[in-house]
């Protein structure tokens, strides 16, 4: 009888019973430029994550001081509570869709997100978006910082009976801001440092601990106020008409461009999941219902610091720097410090880190990524962008989520329209393999990014105040200004837009895969 040999190369993955698929042994090309240990799949015997590592997550990462004040801003613009409510809860259901199609790449082949975007980007392509995905990470992360340290600072400052404030100052700060800021920023990046797996455990518990914060802190000031006064029952002076629309969309957008990040990236967390159930409910159950939860947690609390102290308070650490209690100061300090570390890490370190050795695989990996974030996110003097909250909150969500709902259509189309969710592991890490298009380049998605991009943030423009003073950095009349009516609808209009025209513009379905592709 005469053996059967096989034709061909060997296959370079496998797939398992809950279609995983990882690369076989020896197949990952580990002397390419383009990989190395913290960019390769994860083996499926690591791929851990369950559906409650998911949901700790995004319960960890959502309760914090920006998602908190968020609900502030949009009743500052004239929403009653509720408005504001329901905007907070639209958006989250809303980016939660691209958030689980970016997301499902991760489980089923535990790559990260600056992989994922080499098979629509190519190669070198991908670090387009990745790039801009980390400045954007630098730029949150920053800010988080100075935010977190400024809490640390307020609370201290109670507890020290004002010294901290009275203290020398530094470049227009007191020192010990300077200091905690400092301090704030050595914990989270110590604590990245020692891995994905530790960060797993520590959202596990930060999670809950932080939900018990939130609401210790609605008993507090409920037990003060004995009631929630008026907020609650102040009438929109938007109402429901004319007058709200225009308010509306534009909020909607910046609630999705908070997020908007993490649409992109998620795969940096998915690639960890034990399955697609785990990374889907996960998911679901922990971000719109968190950040809903958390809308109306900060809504109850601020009504309620209305009556006790005559102000509606919407900063939580403002507001805890109120007690009398130390050892309350103290529980809100840790609180603070926890729930800031959890998101910040999560958020804007993770991803500039995989995205940055993505850059330069062989000389950056995941550790040296968060360090150089942590660098940047100094240098961007973060102190200066939070003390314009216009430019901060508004101007910054709405031209961000423009520019990352557009890689976010481009991926989205790649990975579901044009290929089926069948990629080629190998091929990801190999000069010359099929997503190395023109040289690394894929010049269709550059230019889906242009087109979607331009239209998406081109009509970007500032409002006027009652003083006739911009509000933000734009011209008035927009950059582009006939671009101006797709400016409050940027997130939608960049994704929707890269979206079709990538498809278009790569001639709909690749071809099925033949036998010798398999390589």
């Amino acid at each position: 009888m005469t053996e059967t040999v096989p034709t061909g190369p060997p296959p370079t993955q496998t797939t398992d019973d809950a279609g995983r698929i990882e690369l076989t042994p020896g197949a990952f090309p580990s002397d390419s430029p383009f990989a190395n240990e913290d960019l390769r799949p994860v083996p499926v015997s690591e791929r851990k994550w369950t559906t409650y590592n998911f949901a700790a997550l995004w319960i960890s990462m959502a309760h914090c001081i920006p998602s908190w004040t968020l609900a502030s801003g949009l009743v500052a613009l004239g929403m009653d509570w509720k408005q504001a409510v329901f905007t907070i809860a639209l958006a989250n259901v809303i980016v939660l869709l691209p958030m689980l199609a970016t997301g499902h790449a991760g489980p089923k082949y535990g790559i990260p997100f600056p992989v994922l975007a080499r098979a629509s980007f190519g190669l070198r392509g991908a670090n387009i978006p990745a790039l801009i995905r980390a400045a954007v990470a630098c730029g949150w992360f920053g800010i988080q910082t100075w935010i977190g340290g400024s809490g640390i600072f307020a609370l201290g400052s109670k507890l020290t009976g004002g010294e901290w404030e009275n203290a020398s100052k530094i470049a227009g700060n007191p020192w010990p801001l300077w200091l905690c800021f400092l301090l704030f920023w050595a914990v989270q990046i110590a604590i990245i440092y020692r891995g994905m797996d530790f960060l797993r455990h520590f959202e596990n518990w930060a999670a809950p601990f932080v939900i018990v914060g939130a609401f210790v802190l609605l008993i507090w000031i409920a037990v003060q106020a004995d009631g929630f006064g008026q907020l609650l029952s102040q009438p929109s002076r938007l109402g429901w008409g004319a007058d709200f629309w225009p308010v509306f969309f534009p909020s909607l957008m910046g609630m999705i461009g908070f997020w908007a990040t993490l649409s992109l990236n998620i795969p940096d967390f998915t690639r960890f999941g034990a399955s697609q159930k785990a990374q889907t409910w996960g998911q679901s159950l922990g971000l719109p219902t968190t950040m809903t939860l958390f809308a109306i947690l900060a809504v109850l609390v601020t009504a309620g610091s209305e009556v006790v102290y005559g102000e509606a308070i919407w900063d939580p650490v403002a507001l805890a720097a109120k007690a009398d209690n130390a050892f309350g100061l103290l529980f809100a300090l840790i609180t603070v410090l926890v729930a800031t570390i959890s998101v910040n890490i999560a958020a804007n370190v993770v991803s500039p880190a995989y995205d940055l050795a993505n850059l330069a695989p062989k000389f950056i990996n995941f550790r040296t990524g968060a360090l150089i974030t942590g660098v940047i996110g100094i240098l961007i003097f973060p102190w200066k962008l939070i003390s314009t909250p216009e430019f901060y909150i508004f101007t910054w969500l709405g031209v961000v989520g423009g520019l990352l709902g557009t890689v976010a259509g481009i991926l989205i189309a790649d990975y579901w329209i044009i290929r089926r969710t069948v990629l080629h592991l190998a091929d990801l890490y190999t000069p010359g393999g099929r997503y190395w298009y023109s040289a690394g380049w894929n010049w269709k998605a550059v230019a889906a990014f242009v087109v979607g991009g331009v239209l998406a943030v081109g009509g970007s423009y500032s409002t006027v105040n009652a003083e006739g003073q911009k509000n933000g950095p734009f011209p008035v009349d927009g950059l582009i200004p006939f671009l101006k009516p797709l400016a409050d609808y940027g997130w939608a209009v960049g994704l929707a837009t890269s979206l079709l025209l990538y498809v278009v513009l790569m001639g709909g379905r690749e071809r099925e895969p033949q036998p010798q592709d398999a390589a």
